[in-house]
């Protein structure tokens, strides 16, 4: 029996949802915290327990400079909860003196009252507030003393003095940390001063609690080592030793006895801050620690003892404190692990909502193109039956409507009518109607309209021409359109993209760094790292002050090539300002190739504008293009064509789009700005710095020559200059590029330009064969100067040679070995 009895408890004790009554609980007290904070915060319920202890608060046991500041900085910012601050103020006044009290509402009243009329005199009265609480509390103190209580001493007007000047300041410090206690701030890092402030509200606060003792135990101790315990663990030794020092001084000047509290307070914050990494237990000892050493020099065990008390009881405070409060100070704390967090969450989800948001755009930008992209239309040469239909019609109700063998025609040989009109419907299109002379004859005795259906035919053809123009006009425009939107598109979207990535840490590369080049002997500050990937590298260090021996380019930079398998270089550095300081320097990858490049060009005639144009661009992608444009004829026409080419080339290289898009855009540019026969051609090579792959875009160019060695190639295509034809099209030709190549471009003045020449593809090869340099602006010279020998030193036409040489990028001590330190920081 009892087995039994006790297997059903064990069961009933089993089946209890544990993890539903955790979770019950845990939603109860977020809800009594959420509550909380709204009574406390929202409804300002803690400016009640604020007000009450600066009302009974004292500095030199005598003066009282708390209660009108804080009345008028609650006023001014939440003048809604003034009345608690009234009769919170007016309560702790009572607790000390009937004078105290009379001496808080004369002041309180007084000030209401000459606010309102200042307020209507003046209209930024809010910047005199400082001066009338002093005038205010000098009047009261004044008042009270002389007619109230009859002291007419000039130390009591001295002190009166002096209690004013404090309500003064006092009213600047509680407008800064009032509104830290009746606002939530969201994502807002509270100042340096806003800081000072809000100690200085809280010491302000402890000194109310003067005269509080249990069993012997100071309530202010308590309270004021608990404040700096509690900032030392949050905000480090910097802050947790400041908060010691002001709440230690004003809890002095409060009471002069409390002058020795400001050393220990001082000194438990600055070792709490140190011990911080302890956690609280560390924070806690560096209290104990600093309350035996300072309790040594008091008189004796007998003051040790209790104040060892308080140390112990501050601390029990501080070990029941939540984890979710300090977490929430730290937050609004700079500097602190936890505001770092909450800043990286504001950015990332600025972050986020910006892809977001461009994202979008890029969609819109598809869905538009998508909207835009129009059906294919026929050819030329090709009707459709509706076309035709229509064009049939039209003729048949001028003509053929009025005519009595209308039936005949169109009802008993329809095949033959349709057929007839068909074929000169096509050879009217085709403008050899009226050549065709059997087609004529055919129809002259088939008709009896004949000559009037033909000049019918011919007349309407000519708006139907006009409209199939138009139509492919529209066509192409919106062809156009689209291909740019989508260029658009794809180019948000990869912004988008790049946005997205999240940025990694590398705490261990950091680390092997760190200690390779400690290891090497060089001294490094620190070591952050913010990409690692292919290509781009992006490191940052601070090295001591080198004096200028170039440390970072000959030493550091090596070792992390070697370390890192990739060519790394120093991109920017900045020196320390004084001699003992750091320098911050930036190294980062360098590109596997680089090009030096070579120009040659002369005008037509020896005149100062060519209608040639040339641009060497340095791509944000790691791609560098080298073009050249010819205007059609020569002078500053086909100059400003030319050189407007190329810059609208070289604007929609550098968003990103893709070169195939950019050049259509620019023919459609060109072709639609203007009703002349004005074009351009293209000759343009993109070469990646990272494998030299290279690919050449040729519009109406002539062709281009790779020189390896003694051998020379020729890359060229067939297409028509830009701007003659609406829709361009043309083939792209990748070619791969190898260190020490000379990539030779020229205009047709130059690979045209030698007379008496047959071949001039055969002609220009040998002349760069026989060249036996490979400098590029050399060999741009040598091809220049031997075409204007074969023209008999005339310049026919504009020329433009344009040279690139391809060579692996080896900096300067790239070759310094430091392969004992790879393996070590491997």
């Amino acid at each position: 029996m009892e087995r039994v009895e006790r297997g059903t408890v064990r069961r009933s004790i089993s089946e209890v949802p544990i993890h539903d009554t955790q979770a019950t609980v845990s939603r109860w007290m977020r809800h009594v915290k959420l509550r909380l904070g709204h009574l406390f915060i929202h409804q300002g319920f803690l400016l009640l327990l604020v007000g009450f202890l600066l009302g009974r608060a004292l500095i030199l046991s005598k003066l009282t400079p708390f209660a009108l500041p804080f009345f008028v900085s609650v006023y001014m910012l939440r003048r809604d909860k003034a009345a608690f601050a009234l009769i919170s103020l007016l309560a702790g006044a009572l607790t000390l003196s009937l004078d105290v009290a009379l001496f808080v509402g004369v002041s309180i009243f007084g000030f209401l009252f000459i606010y309102g009329w200042v307020r209507r005199v003046i209209s930024e009265s809010l910047k005199i507030v400082p001066f009338v609480v002093f005038v205010l509390s000098l009047s009261a103190k004044w008042l009270i003393s002389y007619y109230w209580l009859g002291e007419r001493s000039v130390y009591g007007a001295a002190m009166a003095v002096v209690e004013a000047g404090l309500s003064l300041v006092l009213t600047l410090i509680f407008m800064q940390s009032i509104p830290l206690l009746t606002v939530q701030k969201h994502k807002h890092a509270l100042r340096a001063e806003e800081i000072i402030s809000l100690i200085i509200l809280l010491a302000s606060m402890l000194t109310g609690m003067i005269g509080w003792a249990v069993y012997g135990l100071s309530l202010e101790h308590v309270m004021s080592r608990y404040l700096v315990l509690l900032f030392a663990f949050v905000a480090g030794a910097a802050t947790g030793s400041t908060v010691g020092v002001v709440t230690g001084l004003v809890l002095s000047l409060a009471n002069v006895g409390n002058l020795s509290e400001m050393s220990l307070l001082a000194f438990a914050g600055l070792l709490g801050g140190l011990l911080r990494e302890g956690k609280k237990l560390g924070v806690a000892f560096g209290l104990l620690v600093a309350t035996l050493l300072l309790g040594l020099y008091g008189e004796g065990k007998s003051e040790l003892v209790p104040t060892l008390f308080e140390s112990g009881i501050a601390i029990m405070l501080f070990f029941g404190t939540s984890r979710s409060l300090t977490e929430k100070i730290a937050k609004y704390i700079p500097g602190t692990a936890e505001y770092i967090n909450e800043q990286q969450q504001y950015v990332r989800k600025i972050r986020d909502m910006t892809v977001q948001r461009v994202s979008q755009f890029s969609n819109v930008f598809q869905a538009l193109a998508e909207s835009f992209s129009p059906e294919p239309l026929p050819d030329a040469n090709e009707y459709s039956d509706r076309e035709v239909d229509y064009f049939l019609s039209d003729i048949t109700e001028k003509t053929c409507q009025t005519c009595f063998k209308k039936t005949q025609c169109w009802a008993d040989n329809f095949r033959t009518t349709y057929a007839y009109m068909k074929q000169m419907m096509g050879e009217a299109d085709e403008k050899t109607l009226s050549q065709n002379h059997q087609l004529l004859r055919e129809w002259e005795r088939y008709c009896v309209k004949a000559g009037k259906v033909v000049d019918a035919i011919e007349k309407e053809m000519v708006a139907y021409q006009a409209n199939r123009k138009l139509k492919r006009q529209i066509h192409e425009s919106r062809k156009l359109v689209a291909e740019q939107l989508l260029g658009v598109s794809q180019v948000m979207d990869d912004f988008a993209k790049e946005m997205q990535k999240e940025q990694e840490n590398h705490y261990l590369q950091e680390e092997q760094i760190y200690h390779a080049l400690q290891e090497f002997g060089i001294e490094v500050g620190h070591v952050d790292i913010y990409s690692l990937e292919k290509g781009n590298i992006d490191i940052e260090m601070s090295i001591p002050y080198c004096e200028g021996r170039g440390e970072c380019e000959k030493l550091i930079a090596p070792m992390l090539s070697d370390i890192l398998g990739e060519t790394i270089v120093v991109k920017r550095e900045e020196c320390a300002a004084y001699p003992n300081g750091y320098c911050r320097v930036a190294f980062g990858s360098t590109k596997a190739f680089v090009v030096e490049t070579g120009v040659a060009f002369a005008a037509k005639g020896g005149g100062f504008i060519s209608g040639d144009s040339y641009a060497t661009i340095e791509l944000a992608t790691g791609k560098y293009a080298v073009a050249i444009s010819d205007g059609m004829g020569n002078g500053e026409r086909a100059h400003d064509e030319s050189r407007e080419t190329l810059r609208l080339l070289q604007k929609i290289l550098q968003t990103g789009m893709d070169a195939s898009i950019a050049i259509k855009s620019i023919n459609s540019i060109l072709a639609l700005r203007t009703t002349e026969d004005m074009y351009a051609t293209l000759d343009l090579a993109i070469i990646d710095l990272q494998n030299a792959a290279t690919k050449f875009l040729k519009i109406g160019s002539t062709p281009s020559f790779i020189k390896r060695g003694d051998k020379v190639m020729k890359v060229e295509a067939s297409n028509l200059p830009m701007g003659i034809i609406k829709e361009v099209e043309f083939d792209v030709v990748t070619e791969q590029l190898k260190s020490g190549d000379l990539l030779i471009m020229m205009s047709d003045g130059v690979f045209e330009g030698p007379m008496n020449v047959e071949n001039h593809d055969v002609w220009m090869k040998r002349k760069i064969q026989e060249l036996k340099t490979n400098d590029p602006q050399e060999v741009a010279d040598l091809i220049m100067e031997e075409v204007i020998r074969q023209c008999g030193g005339e310049i026919e036409d504009d020329m433009t040679v344009v040279v690139a040489k391809v060579r692996h990028n080896t900096p300067k001590w790239a070759t310094i070995p430091a392969y004992m330190y790879m393996k070590k920081a491997q």
